[in-house]
């Protein structure tokens, strides 16, 4: 039995008013401990290891209910896949970079870029609220 206390996602759905069943105890056990942006599938696969009584569609209905919560986004590395991760708040933020070979994602953080958006937002007569930013490279070739 996973508990609450153990899972950062199962305390913020607690604290969002979410029911926790066992399967969304154990959905977000896995999601918290994962360190790579897993899709349904992957996820299904983790949790199955944990409790093998937990269907794919339990899964997909939790994710929409923590993407639709605020407490997963889904992110899109242009693999056709919808991935997930954790939403940790400004402390966590960052951006990512997928390299288009062998869909590695690689997150970072640049403070002048964070400046920039802002300005950009403010110079078009905005406040950045949020966002999101997913770079697609290949690796430079050295001679």
């Amino acid at each position: 039995m996973v508990s609450t206390q153990d899972s950062r996602i199962a305390r913020l759905c607690v604290e969002k008013g979410l029911k926790m069943t066992e399967p969304r105890k154990v959905i977000a056990r896995v999601l918290s401990d994962s360190k790579d942006h897993p899709d349904v599938e992957e996820l299904h696969g983790r949790v199955r290891r944990l409790d093998s009584s937990i269907s794919i569609a339990t899964v997909y209905r939790t994710m929409k209910l923590f993407e639709d919560t605020n407490i997963v986004s889904k992110r899109d590395f242009g693999d056709g896949r919808a991935r997930y991760e954790e939403i940790q708040g400004d402390e966590d933020h960052h951006h990512h970079l997928i390299d288009v070979r062998t869909g590695d994602v690689i997150e970072f953080y640049n403070e002048e870029l964070e400046n920039l958006k802002v300005k950009i937002a403010n110079e078009l007569g905005y406040e950045l609220v949020d966002h999101h930013l997913e770079l697609f490279g290949r690796p430079i070739a050295k001679n």
